[in-house]
């Protein structure tokens, strides 16, 4: 079992990287929406929906 994890050890690094930084994005993007704000960095208040 230690030879497995020895040699995967890069693998599961660069995993949990990426998972974290995926879930920094989801958690801002919920935050946003929390906000009110749009993906397009313009507010939804008075929007004319160009950039929707």
């Amino acid at each position: 079992m230690a030879a497995f994890i020895a040699e995967n050890i890069g693998t599961a690094a660069t995993g949990a990287v990426l998972l974290a930084v995926v879930a920094a994005i989801i958690r801002s993007m919920i935050k946003n929406k929390k906000d009110g704000k749009s993906s397009c960095g313009c507010g939804c208040e008075g929007c004319n929906r160009k950039c929707h």
